[in-house]
């Protein structure tokens, strides 16, 4: 009753506020007082009583984990994601496991990267000439090498002396029925920053490209990755060799209006990749008409213009845009050196527009891609030793030349044909008669046989987007004259287990 008579008290206020509040404040600090005395005393610590800074990361790591894993963007994310595509499949798979004729003779034949290695004794001689010269091409007042040309920061758009040799280059391989003006060309560390900076200037986030299909399986990376542009498939028959027609695009323009998409331009390669069909003179004409016709604009990759071993002429869009009474300002090249002079690892592209407006926000641009300064001097005495340019394209397309014929003739004693082809560094297979069943599934299994059976990496037709099963795109200018039997005998083995 004390203890209950001072609370009514208060309750009641009839007075005993302070006796009310103390008494429930003692009777805390003994109980503390007791609970305390009770717990048994922490283990003895010989350095210090503070908690060690490791325990304390610890602790504050264990703490953060509750939140989860930090993230990265939206954007980011699909492409960490391992790869869906069988070209990139292929391409990972041989990594694992690379044929090499004398060391590792049971790896996996490499047919699915158009590079090309037949003229790298020419460019082996001219660089062990060359190489430093060129380098030190620039000289001071005094006679020596200044080191500022080449250190110090330079037009990202590239250097004049480039653009001039560049365009005479691309002028004679292109038949010198077409000139080039420096003033229109933007040099790019290579054709994938070509394409995707062409893409951005020419197209908003959500439009699209007509692209001729089977294509280049690279253009959806090149082009969707961050510009946000669409791809939408033309598709080709084999009974036309997969050349594009116009009514084939204007179905394809129509059916995409039907959809709500808004088409900025046509983007094809000529040669094609992956047939190596070369595009005559009158479909040019015809596609750049229905551009015009539509007010789109047109892209031309033309990185094989000198990859050229056929009877047909190639005819550059550039040619075709100043022949007749056309836009020119819809017309934009892609160019680089990795196909024609065998050097992907330059990282050298250029574009080339009609377009004063895409020339300079190309060149803008050009801060985030643009090509290291000592790699444009080697390439001003490379392009202008016209002597040695002149020997390299002659044997560079006699030897393409050879080199396909070859491979063609092997796959033909096999029954195996292929499409008629002109230009590229590869030739379009026709693999259906190895099908168990005509359909992409078939032409996938195909595929995985190829690779983990005969151990060769060829690129299947539905990872360029033909609609035809049984298509397999195979680069041959990485080859020696003595793996070809190698590939025809796995080819062979395979046919045979498939059908016993």
């Amino acid at each position: 009753m004390r203890l209950i008579v001072p609370l009514q008290g208060v309750v009641q206020g009839r007075g005993g506020l302070f006796v009310g509040s103390l008494i429930p404040c003692c009777l805390f600090y003994f109980l503390q007082l007791y609970l305390k005395r009770r717990r048994s005393p922490p283990p003895p610590d010989s350095d210090s009583t503070e908690l060690p800074r490791t325990s304390s990361r610890s602790s504050l790591f264990t703490r953060g984990n509750s939140i989860g894993r930090v993230r990265v963007s939206s954007r980011a994310a699909p492409l960490a994601k391992p790869p869906d595509s069988p070209y990139y499949i292929g391409l990972d798979r041989v990594k694992t496991d690379p044929y090499h004729r004398v060391t590792n003779r049971d790896g996996i034949i490499q047919l699915g990267l158009a590079e090309s290695t037949l003229c790298f004794d020419l460019l082996q001689r001219w660089m062990s000439e060359n190489l430093m010269e060129s380098l030190m091409m620039q000289s001071d007042v005094d006679g020596g090498f200044d080191v500022s040309s080449i250190a110090m920061y330079q037009p990202f758009e590239g250097l004049l002396e480039v653009r001039v040799a560049f365009a005479d280059f691309m002028s004679r391989i292109m038949g010198g029925n077409v000139s080039f003006d420096p003033s229109n060309m933007v040099i790019t560390a290579g054709g994938t920053p070509a394409v995707e900076v062409l893409a951005f200037c020419l197209a908003d986030h959500g439009n699209a490209f007509l692209i001729p299909s089977p294509y280049y399986p690279g253009f959806d990376r090149d082009i969707k990755f961050r510009t946000g542009v669409e791809l939408i498939p033309v598709h080709c028959r084999s009974s036309d060799n997969f050349t594009v027609t116009v009514s084939a695009l204007e179905q394809a323009l129509s059916q995409a209006r039907k959809r709500g998409s808004k088409v900025s331009g046509i983007l094809f390669s000529n040669p094609s990749n992956p047939v190596g069909n070369i595009l005559s003179r009158e479909t040019l004409h015809a596609i750049l008409s229905f551009a015009q016709e539509k007010n789109i604009h047109v892209i031309s990759d033309e990185i094989f213009a000198g990859s050229v071993y056929g009877d047909k002429e190639f005819v550059s869009m550039a040619e075709v845009a100043a022949s007749g009474d056309f836009d020119k300002s819809r017309v934009h090249i892609i160019y680089g050196l990795s196909k024609d002079l065998s050097l992907p690892g330059f990282r050298t592209g250029v574009i080339y527009s009609f377009h004063e407006d895409v020339v300079s926000a190309a060149k803008k641009l050009m801060r985030f891609c643009s090509m290291p300064v000592p790699v444009q001097r080697i390439l001003i005495s490379l392009l202008s030793d016209t002597r040695f340019i002149e020997e390299y394209m002659a044997a560079h397309r006699q030897r393409i030349r050879d080199k396909h014929f070859l491979f063609v003739e092997g796959l033909k004693q096999l029954g195996i044909p292929c499409a008629e082809s002109g230009g590229g560094l590869y030739c379009w297979v026709d693999m259906s008669s190895l099908l168990t069943s005509y359909s992409e599934k078939g032409e996938l299994e195909l595929f995985e046989k190829l690779l983990s059976v005969a151990k060769i990496n060829a690129t299947p037709g539905t990872a360029c987007y033909c609609i035809e099963p049984g298509w397999f795109r195979c680069c041959f200018t990485a080859l020696a004259d003595e793996d070809i039997p190698v590939i025809m005998e796995r080819i062979k083995l395979l046919a045979e287990s498939s059908t016993s």
